[in-house]
């Protein structure tokens, strides 16, 4: 079976994601401090529960946001689910008596861990342009994929033919929600700077079937309404990704950003993205992006 499938059954309902349970509830709703069992970085959850015990929100982590988050909230609980053709959430969050949460998360039918959080108004991630460093600069004359017809293709070449003054290269992959997400921004991006800045993207695909990833990347294409070249660079598997990326430390996230000027010399790197989902973070996010951007183009 092709692991970009997810075998599902669905049912209408127009009165909500969940059953009410409990007529009373406790108020999920600010900024939480969040610890999932897997990962030893901190992560963020914004919640917002109506009148109604309709819950929306999401998590902010080091490699990006978990995007629409959406439920209610019975008791002490709150369920929070989404799908986005990608990947299947639920979340189950359970008030304690000392104003803490303990929860639950699963992804898909694969995957299940616990996370806690308590509330805290001032909780911030590391910076995402200091995540990842660039480990040989050098190696960005090496990094050479193949393009949607099978030819190999130097990437500075082509960031070259542009003449851009900033210049973007876009790890991603395109099964990968945050990466549409950021994809997004960089089509508004590009509107808005023009040819003062390029983008190229490198696609990690889940499989190493070149034909499918290659359909795959023109739907995304088509989908995003980019205009960009986008090179097939290998399997989306982290490790793999960092050997086929040597001019990093490690891919640490879908998507990386790189940023260059025309000299192509590396100007800052960010992991990870912060979708519109995240509220400030996103608005923040751009302006950072765009401080970087119009940086370059004034040099």
């Amino acid at each position: 079976m092709d692991p970009s499938i997810l075998q599902l059954t669905a049912k209408h309902r127009i009165d909500g994601l969940f059953d009410p349970a409990l007529t009373e509830w406790d108020d999920f709703s600010g900024r939480w401090s969040v610890a999932f069992e897997s990962s030893t970085d901190n992560a963020i959850g914004i919640f917002k529960v109506s009148s109604t015990r309709e819950a929306i929100g999401t998590f902010l982590t080091t490699t990006g946001d978990y995007r629409y988050l959406a439920g209610r909230v019975d008791g002490n609980l709150m369920r929070l689910s989404a799908f986005d053709g990608a990947h299947a959430f639920l979340f189950h969050a359970k008030m304690l008596d000392d104003g803490t949460i303990k929860g639950d998360f699963w992804s898909g039918n694969w995957w299940h861990e616990t996370w806690t959080a308590f509330r805290d108004d001032d909780a911030q991630l590391p910076d995402a342009f200091r995540e990842t460093s660039i480990t040989d600069e050098s190696k960005l004359g090496d990094m050479v994929f193949k393009d949607l017809e099978g030819i190999p293709t130097r990437v500075l070449d082509l960031l070259d033919e542009s003449g851009a003054k900033a210049r973007v290269i876009e790890v991603f992959g395109t099964w990968c929600p945050n990466c549409a997400d950021a994809g997004r921004e960089l089509v508004d991006m590009r509107a808005k700077y023009g040819d003062d800045l390029a983008v190229v993207g490198l696609a990690f695909e889940v499989t190493e079937d070149f034909d499918r990833s290659v359909r795959q990347v023109k739907r995304y294409e088509e989908r995003m309404g980019s205009d960009w070249p986008i090179l097939v660079a290998g399997l989306s598997d982290k490790a793999k990704a960092s050997e086929a990326l040597p001019v990093l430390d490690r891919v640490r996230s879908y998507p990386t950003l790189i940023f260059l000027n025309e000299r192509n010399e590396v100007e800052a790197v960010y992991t990870g993205f912060s979708g519109p989902a995240t509220g400030d973070a996103y608005t923040e996010q751009r302006a950072r992006f765009e401080a970087v951007i119009e940086k370059l183009i004034r040099e």
